[in-house]
Parts: structure tokens; sequence; C-alpha cells
């Protein structure tokens, strides 16, 4: 088990999974204390890093892409003090820092987790029912229904036309960008292919004016784009049919049997090998074989 206790929050591993925990310190964004606790498995990593500051460090998670709804919607445009997969670390906790990364590593290393996009979320996104309110508006999800209510700062051309009602099945896609400069953000939810006009007269966007709070937007695009279909998913597909590399449709051919146990055996004697070579101590070698054989 190998833990990091800050003032932004804890992470944990435990061989299998990254909890992280956000801080109870009145810096802690919005965004980190809405979200509450996060389990990242650690087939949704693609690596971990430790940038070591002059005064302080940054411990940061890279998520595999299209693993995390949440990490897709923001496109990497979180702040970092918004970013749940960072966690600023003290110059004298530095050592406990790079342990963490080290027992990260060896795990993705000894389980050859894959580092490429998935076609699924791995992560389930915010939980249900949500609603936050920031910039122009008010928005929430419940799962079949998203609701845009307007505040007193709200285009009146807008606001005029009442409270937005979408289905979830309408909705073609979620944006959020946050402001940039002279520049407002937005959430917009996507509805058909036409041109959509600027946020402060979108009647499915709430306009964002650089606020605090305005991270929090994110969160409710996160949970409606877990519950859209994943944009790596291969094309559905009749049943007993699957894809050739054309993009027809051909009969299924029936999987060899016993590919999956053979190389699970080939993994342990790799395992023993290893360790015999002394590159595997104990330790490690007892947990990578723990876990090979859970898949047996």
């Amino acid at each position: 088990m190998a833990e990091i206790i800050q003032r932004d929050g804890t992470w944990t591993f435990d061989g299998d999974t990254v909890r992280i925990v956000p801080g109870s310190d009145k810096r802690v964004s919005p965004l980190r204390k809405s979200l509450g606790e996060v389990a990242v498995p650690l087939g949704a990593l693609a690596g971990i890093t430790f940038e070591q500051g002059r005064r302080s460090g940054r411990l940061r998670l890279r998520l595999r892409e299209g693993a995390d709804p949440l990490a897709r919607v923001a496109g990497g445009k979180l702040d970092d003090g918004s970013d749940p997969y960072q966690l600023s670390v003290d110059s004298d906790r530095t050592g406990v820092a790079e342990y963490f990364v080290d027992e990260v590593r060896n795990a993705l290393l000894l389980d050859e987790v894959d580092s490429g996009p998935t076609d699924r979320y791995l992560l389930p996104g915010p939980s249900l029912p949500i609603t936050m309110g920031a910039g122009d508006g008010t928005a929430s999800f419940d799962g079949e229904l998203i609701r845009l209510e307007w505040n007193w700062k709200t285009e009146e051309s807008k606001s005029s036309r009442g409270m937005t009602t979408l289905a979830i099945g309408d909705v073609d896609g979620v944006e959020w960008r946050p402001s940039a400069g002279m520049e407002n953000g937005f959430l917009r939810f996507v509805v058909g292919r036409g041109n959509s006009p600027a946020p402060k007269y979108d009647p499915h966007s709430v306009e964002l004016y650089g606020f605090r709070k305005d991270p929090l937007m994110a969160l409710v695009a996160a949970a409606v784009v877990a519950r859209l279909p994943h944009p790596n998913a291969a094309p559905a597909t009749a049943p007993g049919l699957t894809k050739a590399p054309d993009g027809a449709d051909v009969p299924a051919q029936p999987a060899a049997g016993g590919d999956d146990h053979d190389a699970l055996l080939r993994r342990l004697r790799e395992l023993g090998e290893l360790h015999q070579a002394g590159i595997l101590t104990e330790e490690e070698f007892t947990t990578a074989k723990q876990a090979v054989l859970k898949r047996l």
C-alpha cells in the first residue's frame, strides 16, 4: 500500500486502484469537493509523473484516452487546482511522492497495462442526479433529462424562452470550455448539426464568465457524456456478425479456446524467470503472481 496525504487531498494505491480523496482545506476547488472520492482502476492509467518544483512538487496521473468522461470533456483545460488527477506535494514529502510513482509504474509494468485508447469508459463519471450553477444559468441532469434554468445575468432573448429541457436521446454531443482572456466560456449541449448561435444567445448553452465555480459545469458535461455512446466504440453489428477490415458485416468466427489461459501460464513463467534473475523482489514477485492467478 502506498499513500500520500497533502492539504489538497489524499492518494492511496493498493496495487489495483488509485483512490483520490479531496482535502478539506478551504482552498480546495469546488470541483474536487463536489466530485468527491474517485477510484481510478489500474487499467485506466497510461502513466504517472512527479514534477519537482522549487517550493513544491506535483503528482500527475495520465489517463488513457477515452477512459474517463471528465478527462474527455475537459480536454486538458482544467486549471491545476481543479484537475482531480493532480496533487500538489510539499517539498518535505518528495520521497513519498517518488515512492508512490514507483509503485504505480511497477504495477503498470507487471500487469502489462495497455496505454493506448479505450473503447469504453473505465470510470463512471459524476454521480446522479447532479445540479450545478455558474455563469448565466443552472444545469441539472437526472440520467434521462437535462434542464437549463436561467438567472438574472441571462440575455433576455434566451431567458424569454423559459427553461430548456432536453432528453438524453436528443443530444449528439457536449462541449465545455473555460473562459480564456476576454473570451467567455460555455457549457453547450449539441443538438443536430446546424450552426449554434453564440452561447450568450443559445438556449442549449450556459455562458461562463471565468468565476471560481465555472469548472463545476464540466461535471454536468461529464455526467451526460458518460451516458452517450463512446466515441471509440465499434459500430453495432447484427447478432452473429462481425466487422471485416473494409467495414462490411461478415459471419463471426468462433474464438480459439485456450489462448488466454496459455498466455497467463507464459506470464507466470516469465515472472518466475525475472524473480530468479533478481530483477523482481520476493514481494513484487508474490504480488504479480497473485494477480495472474486471479485471472486464471
